[in-house]
């Protein structure tokens, strides 16, 4: 679509690198990958993980209802067939004056080097690295709560999930499973529902033992109501679903430290949980704040201009929720899929418009509204209309419909229409062969 305004395809002298293959940073590579596919232009995506998977739906993977190897998308491989090149590799240095960026040394898991420390020049640089958990520095969450930050952090949550249900079938001494999930935003909804359904799922598979009476789930906010960011009429929707299902929802609960057997709250009450997942807060990676004289927000954000350009180096863009942006109406940009996306759209015309000395375009936020998934029981959400700014609460089947599309849209992004409605076919044809959930 872009060569049909501009045809004339004018590469730089040095490669356009994007740091984080997140859904804005493998959207906009991709594209980019294509657009200058048969110049001289090089493209490079550094990530430090090998495969990609929607962050939004990591709390699938971490319930065993989607599983990553299957429906990941393989960094490697994705290079090959869309012309850029793929990096393994943590950047924790950029030097504006050089234009290089600095790729710690990599390791195996038993610390001994498979790559030593690499310096990648470029002409343009993207950091789309997007956010991490923030745990506030509140005593014990390190050692003693897992992040749904990665795909790596789920599959492990998977494995100590499946680990405890096991205890449960095996030890009738054993009474009750205590989940905590900690944070009533969308993460924490969303996995809360998705835990009883694995529980449900899993009675069928010989887990005659696990039952709804046997699982306790917490679901701990320190604000006076869940999905904080979203119409209050959502929120409560999502909560009168949530109690249906059994989950103990506790607002204004605020959590002062977490032990590996419980969680101590301000007013001095303590919650019993064996497995706990911290989904309170997010920031930027800490390695950003500051990095190269960049200027960051105290979120470790970095601060981009209306053309997403960081304010220091016009060379040097920002998407996702590692941009602090503001955009010309004033509105602060939030760290939403959708914001991603629309970035990375943005971004691609401006660093297009760049090698072709146009001008840039400002990113206007376009809120489309959230839809929140619980699990297949229910879907809640409000869309935004495009005319005339007014919103409309939709849940049941309609919003799960809309969940999924978004989903979809990005894949569309990632593969094309076709390739899109192959891989919703080959979805179809699994969901009868393949286990319902992912029991390993």
């Amino acid at each position: 679509m872009f060569t049909k305004f501009w045809p004339k395809v004018r590469p730089f002298d040095k490669p356009i690198v994007v740091v984080g293959g997140g859904a804005g940073g493998l959207e906009l590579v991709t594209k980019l990958g294509r657009y200058f596919k048969g110049s001289a232009q090089k493209v490079i995506l550094i990530d430090q993980n090998r495969k990609h998977v929607w962050k939004p739906l990591l709390h699938e993977v971490a319930a065993g209802s989607l599983d990553a190897d299957i429906d990941g998308v393989d960094y490697l491989s994705h290079a090959s067939k869309n012309s850029f090149t793929f990096l393994l590799g943590q950047v924790d240095d950029l030097n504006q004056d050089l234009k290089q960026v600095s790729i710690q040394q990599l390791n195996d898991l038993k610390g001994k080097k498979v790559v030593g420390e690499t310096r990648v020049a470029y002409s343009i640089l993207v950091f789309a690295l997007g956010s991490v958990t923030n745990d506030f520095g509140t005593k014990g969450v390190k050692e003693n709560c897992i992040f749904l930050d990665t795909c790596e952090n789920a599959e492990q949550f998977h494995t100590d999930l499946l680990n405890a249900f096991l205890r449960i079938q095996t030890n009738p001494n054993i009474s009750k499973l205590n989940i905590a999930i900690i944070g009533g935003g969308a993460t924490g909804v969303e996995l809360a529902a998705e835990l009883v359904k694995t529980s449900e799922l899993l009675i069928s598979y010989g887990y005659d033992h696990v039952s709804q009476k046997r699982l306790n789930i917490n679901l701990v906010e320190a604000s006076n109501r869940i999905l904080g960011p979203l119409p209050e009429h959502v929120a409560n929707s999502a909560l009168a679903e949530l109690k249906i299902l059994g989950i103990n929802v506790h607002v204004n609960t605020v959590v002062t430290e977490v032990t590996n057997s419980y969680l101590q709250t301000k007013d001095g009450a303590q919650m019993e949980s064996q497995l706990t997942v911290w989904a309170a807060g997010i920031k930027a990676p800490t390695f950003l704040q500051g990095i190269g004289g960049l200027e960051s927000a105290k979120n470790n954000q970095l601060v981009v201009n209306t053309f997403l350009q960081t304010t220091e180096d016009e060379n040097i863009f920002a998407i996702g929720d590692c941009a602090a942006c503001i955009t010309p109406k004033g509105i602060k940009v939030p760290p939403r899929a959708q914001s991603a996306h629309q970035m990375a759209d943005n971004a691609l015309l401006n660093i297009i418009a760049i090698s072709l000395k146009k001008p840039l375009k400002e990113y206007e936020y376009i809120d489309y509204g959230s839809i929140v998934s619980l699990s297949s029981y229910t879907s809640v959400g409000n869309l935004m209309g495009s005319m005339n700014k007014r919103t409309m609460f939709i849940e049941g089947r309609l919003a799960r419909i809309v969940y999924i599309a978004l989903y979809r849209m990005h894949q569309v992004a990632l593969f094309g229409f076709f390739k899109t409605f192959l891989i919703m076919l080959v979805g179809r044809l699994n969901r009868t062969l393949r286990p319902n959930l992912k029991l390993h």
